[in-house]
């Protein structure tokens, strides 16, 4: 553990826990531990309404789109004008998507976004997890939350507000991203599709280009990971 918290920024933390669950899984059994099953709630209780969570996620989803072609749209204009035609077709993609947006944001907003659970159908009413199936479960709730921290750590060296930190790297794990092994140089290449805004790349740019210089190897294979922003 000593050893692991001496690399920059947390991270050698993250890269002890993957180390860690590799073990006990080889030589303890630690998913042997996990009970298998679940256990029926009251249904009085209020859970997060099925529908809303399929509307959140388009509109998480679209709003990415919508991002993206901003992006796009930007930097064909940088090409004084040299692309009117595809710029022209982004445009109109970019305003389909909007439309597709608002029409979302309108159906979620109209769910509850909570119900009681004998309201839902008998098919998609939720199960709790037995006691310690759930304890190691939120265990690793947690630990996942301080491997997210530490990232926010580091890009509020770029950027001012925590909070905003905090919502790029939320941003971040859920982007695009090319993968490209090379197995001659033993290397794997991340490459993440570029935010719409100037500012956040530049704060993400630098973030990994951080992440490549901690020289992290990939848990299976050994290639060097490195990471740019496409």
């Amino acid at each position: 553990m000593n050893h692991a918290d001496q690399k920059s920024g947390g991270y050698g933390f993250t890269e002890y826990l993957q180390n860690y669950f590799a073990y006990m899984m080889e030589h303890y059994d630690i998913d042997g531990l996990i009970e298998y099953g679940d256990e029926s709630l009251p249904g009085t209780h209020q859970v997060v309404n099925p529908r809303w969570r399929e509307l959140d996620k388009a509109v998480r989803q679209t709003r990415q789109s919508e991002r993206k072609l901003q992006a796009a749209i930007a930097r064909t204009a940088l090409n004084d004008g040299g692309e009117i035609q595809k710029n022209a077709e982004s445009v109109e993609a970019l305003q389909a998507v909007q439309e597709e947006l608002k029409r979302l944001c309108a159906a979620r907003k109209a769910s509850p976004r909570k119900v009681t659970i004998d309201s839902l159908p008998e098919a998609e009413r939720p199960t709790q997890l037995p006691p310690l199936n759930k304890m190691l479960c939120d265990t690793v709730k947690i630990v996942a939350y301080r491997a997210e921290t530490a990232m926010v750590a580091l890009l509020r060296r770029h950027l001012k507000k925590e909070d905003d930190a905090r919502a790029l790297i939320r941003e971040l794990f859920v982007s695009s991203a090319d993968i490209e092994p090379n197995a001659l140089a033993n290397t794997l290449t991340i490459k993440i599709h570029r935010i719409a805004s100037p500012a956040h790349d530049r704060a993400i740019a630098a973030l990994l280009e951080e992440l490549t210089l901690q020289d992290f190897p990939h848990p299976e294979t050994g290639a060097r990971m490195t990471f740019t922003l496409v």
